[in-house]
């Protein structure tokens, strides 16, 4: 008789000393919790960063997770020269990166967040997103509070019934058990798509006008595809994501293929929440800055105005197996 499989064992374990990424730095970290590993699903490890309150705590992939290693607090060590580069002003004679969702070979502003999937162990990427986060004086030191708070922000007005929208979508989440039901049937492809369209005939074509349009709801679209996995979902969430992630990554033909393809209304109405702490993490100029608050004004206003079209009107009830494995029962 063949021994018992044993269960696949993560990279990493409890209670390990790592390092992570958030942004384009390396911190040093503990590993408290460990989830995933069950029929190829992606390991997913909550992350605690030293010399850091718990309110800093974070569930991240894998692809973040870096042994604490010698090569490892090197690398570290680099990025945070390299860093201290920019801060100089030595960089300042680079050109304004343009803003909105088209891709160079650095990226763009609004579409900056190019996220860990893309990183390797030897070259991490420029940056990944996962919402304000350490901003350390020790061990790996990067930059002083008040800098950090001096950078460009915005202030993204909500309408009220979107606000209470959101309230009630965290409560049928978190407090009743329940889940947006996917794939949505307004995906935020869809979404996106209507306002381009009502948006587009008040643009002159081939205007700057016209290109910043296109370019902001393009960024929208990366960010959402970047974001959705790190700091838009509820931990409750994160099973039915585990899920579809694993479609996605399959051969299978699907039209709902990706985040944008697959969620709806009420994660793209939390990413906008998250905007301002966002955006507040690129090296957008002010101007461009004020240009993308007034495209994100009026994306949100008309977003609003049409929000019920968009919204499920019921969520749906998992079965029992899937809530206590959400709540590792």
């Amino acid at each position: 008789m063949a021994p018992p499989k044993q269960p696949p064992q993560p990279p990493f374990a409890k209670d390990e000393r790592v390092l992570c990424f958030h942004m384009e730095m390396l911190y040093e970290a503990k590993i408290l919790d460990v989830q995933g590993g069950e029929n190829g699903e992606p390991w997913q490890y909550k992350i605690h960063y030293k010399g850091w309150k718990s309110s800093w705590d974070d569930w991240v992939p894998q692809d973040r997770v870096r042994k604490f290693t010698d090569e490892n607090k090197h690398l570290a060590s680099q990025l945070l020269s390299q860093f201290k580069v920019l801060q100089s002003g030595k960089a300042a004679k680079q050109q304004p990166k343009k803003l909105g969702g088209r891709s160079g070979a650095g990226g763009s502003d609004l579409s900056s967040a190019r996220g860990s999937e893309e990183r390797t162990a030897g070259a991490p990427a420029a940056t990944t997103q996962s919402g304000r986060g350490p901003r350390r004086a020790r061990d790996w030191d990067l930059e002083h509070e008040d800098a950090f708070h001096q950078r460009p922000s915005i202030k993204l007005p909500l309408p009220d019934h979107l606000k209470a929208m959101l309230v009630d979508d965290w409560e049928n989440v978190t407090k009743n058990n329940q889940l947006v039901p996917l794939p949505h049937v307004h995906p935020v492809d869809e979404i996106l798509n209507d306002y381009v369209n009502y948006e587009r005939p008040n643009r002159q074509e081939g205007s700057a006008s016209l290109e910043v349009l296109e370019e902001t709801i393009a960024g929208l679209r990366e960010y959402f595809d970047k974001c959705l996995g790190r700091i838009l979902l509820y931990r409750f969430e994160r099973m039915q994501f585990h899920e579809l992630h694993m479609q996605w990554n399959s051969d299978a033909a699907d039209e709902h293929k990706g985040p944008c393809g697959t969620y709806g209304a009420e994660h793209l109405c939390r990413l906008l929440v998250s905007l301002p702490e966002l955006i507040a993490q690129t090296n957008m100029d002010q101007q461009s800055v004020n240009r993308l608050r007034e495209e994100l004004t009026k994306f949100t206003t008309w977003f609003g105005r049409h929000a019920t079209n968009y919204f499920v009107s019921d969520y749906e009830t998992p079965s029992q197996e899937y809530v206590d494995k959400a709540r590792g029962v």
